[in-house]
C-alpha cells in the first residue's frame, strides 16, 4: 500500500488503471490530509486536529486510521465498508487509548473497487464524485455538519466580517472556537454528525453508495480545501474539474484553486474558515481510454 502527505504529484496502480494523486498544505503549516491506496482501493483522509498540543493531532490520527483502514480492506475484502470504518476506528482508539471527545478526528473518504462494482463510503466533508460514461454526475457527501453549523448565528457573523473587509483576526479565531464547542456538544450523536474519532458506531453511520463499474468514466475523490473550489468559489463543475484532472493532473487543480485563493488574502469574496485549507485530490479513471496529461507524476 501506499500513503501520503506529499507536495509533488503521485500515482499507484489500481486495478490496472493509473490513479493520480494531487496534495497542497495549506497556510503555514504541514498538511493534515493523507491519501492511502491498495490494490483495489483508495483512501482519503482530512485529519481535524484538537485544540491543544498535548494530544495527537490530526496528521497523526489520519495516517494511523488510513493505514488501519488499508489493512482491514486487503485482510476483509468482502467486508461492508461500514463495518471496515467501525473496526478501524475501534482498533485504533483501543491502540492507542483515545478517548471520546478529546480524540483527534478525520474525515474519511473510500473507494473500492469489487467485482464488478465500485463502492463509496463517506464520514465527514471529504466527497466522492463518480462520473458516468453517459457525463451524468453521482455525488456521495456527508452534510450533516455542515447543516447544524450553517444554523448557529456565529457562522453567518465570520461570514459578514470576512466580507466586510475585517480578514482573519481575533474575532474570527474566537467565532471558530465558538463553533468548534459547538461541534463538540454534537459530535458522533444521531442528532448530531458522525466523525472518525474515538467512536466506532460512528463507521456504522457513513453515507454509502455503490455503480456498476461498467457505468462510470472517473471517479474524484477529494478533501473540502478542494472541494471548496467547486461548490464555495465556483471555480469548476464536478464535471469541469475531472476533466482538468485528466488533462492536467489533479496536482494542478489543487495549485489552481491555492492560487484563487491567495488572491483573495483576506477572505472578502469567499469568506471560509482559513485562508488556504490542505487540499488533497484522487483522481480515478475507470475506461481504458486514459489521455495522458502533460503533469509529471512520482511513485
Amino acid at each position: 500500500m501506499q500513503t501520503s502527505p506529499g507536495t509533488t504529484p503521485r500515482a499507484a496502480m489500481l486495478g490496472g488503471a493509473t490513479v493520480r494523486i494531487g496534495e497542497l498544505a495549506g497556510h503555514g503549516r504541514p498538511s493534515e490530509d493523507r491519501v492511502v491506496t491498495t490494490a483495489d482501493a483508495v483512501i482519503v483522509l482530512d485529519g481535524v486536529s484538537t485544540v491543544t498540543d498535548n494530544q495527537p493531532r490530526g496528521g497523526w490520527y489520519a495516517d494511523t486510521l488510513g493505514q488501519a483502514i488499508a489493512e482491514l480492506l486487503c485482510r476483509e475484502p468482502g467486508m461492508d465498508l461500514r463495518q471496515v470504518l467501525a473496526a478501524a476506528i475501534r482498533s485504533v482508539a483501543s491502540g492507542h487509548e483515545l478517548v471520546p471527545g478529546s480524540s483527534p478526528a478525520s474525515t474519511v473518504a473510500v473507494v473500492r473497487r469489487r467485482a464488478d462494482r465500485i463502492e463509496a463510503a463517506v464520514l465527514g466533508d471529504s466527497p466522492v464524485v463518480a462520473i458516468g460514461r453517459d457525463g451524468t454526475m453521482h455525488a456521495v457527501r456527508d452534510d450533516r455538519l455542515a447543516r447544524l453549523v450553517d444554523a448557529q448565528s456565529p457562522a453567518q457573523e465570520y461570514r459578514d466580517l470576512l466580507h466586510a473587509g475585517h480578514g482573519f483576526g481575533d474575532r474570527h479565531r474566537q467565532i471558530l472556537q465558538e463553533l468548534r464547542d459547538f461541534q463538540g456538544s454534537v459530535v458522533n450523536r444521531p442528532d448530531g454528525y458522525w466523525i472518525a474519532e474515538a467512536v466506532p458506531e460512528a463507521g456504522l453511520n457513513a453515507v454509502t453508495a455503490s455503480w456498476p463499474a461498467s457505468d462510470l468514466a472517473e471517479v474524484v475523490i477529494a478533501t473540502d480545501g478542494i472541494a471548496a473550489g467547486v461548490e464555495e468559489y465556483g471555480l469548476y463543475s464536478w464535471q469541469e474539474l475531472a476533466r482538468a484532472c485528466r488533462e492536467d493532473g489533479p496536482h494542478a487543480v489543487a495549485d489552481a484553486i491555492a492560487r484563487a485563493e491567495h488572491q483573495d488574502p483576506a477572505g472578502q469574496r469567499w469568506p471560509r474558515y482559513k485562508v488556504s485549507d490542505d487540499k488533497a485530490l484522487v483522481w480515478w479513471p475507470l475506461t481504458s481510454s486514459e489521455t495522458p496529461g502533460s503533469e509529471r507524476v512520482s511513485k
